[in-house]
């Protein structure tokens, strides 16, 4: 092997070690995102949840995660609303439904290709207002009913 391939291989080894480390790090944020809103989704009294707490790991599966991330919007959504009426919390009917939807629609929008670079920054503004928002409703029934 020349000094040339041995250059190319180290240069490879190396945008892929750069590469293995992004996707560990996404890996992780996603984990941590998900178990929000699995605990969101846990103190909800289990007679008005429209969804297990367990199956939003199911967007955890790539390209099904673009489907899945919709149903579990909704499903929070009506979970956390049926819990605040319940508990006569005055808030959206169904909370976190919107900006859901929006961060979801961009994912979605993301696949389209030339479109995933305009879409890339909303996207990521839209899940963490998402993340943030249903973190705040979780905190608002964390307490006993």
């Amino acid at each position: 092997m020349d000094s040339t391939n041995a250059t190319d291989m180290a240069l490879l080894s190396a945008i892929g070690g750069v590469v293995a480390f992004f996707l560990l790090i996404g890996l992780v944020i996603t984990i941590f995102f998900l178990l929000t809103l699995q605990k969101a989704l846990s103190r909800v009294a289990p007679e008005r949840r429209t969804m297990n707490p367990p199956m939003v790991w199911l967007s955890i599966i790539p390209l099904f995660n673009l489907f899945w991330n919709f149903m579990v919007v909704m499903a929070l959504a009506k979970s956390l609303g049926a819990e605040f009426k319940a508990r006569n919390i005055q808030d959206e009917a169904e909370p976190g439904k919107t900006m859901g939807l929006i961060w979801a629609g961009l994912g979605v929008g993301c696949l389209i290709p030339g479109l995933n670079v305009l879409l890339g920054v909303p996207l990521l503004i839209f899940w963490i207002i998402y993340w943030v928002k249903i973190s705040g409703f979780s905190a608002k029934i964390a307490g006993p009913a």
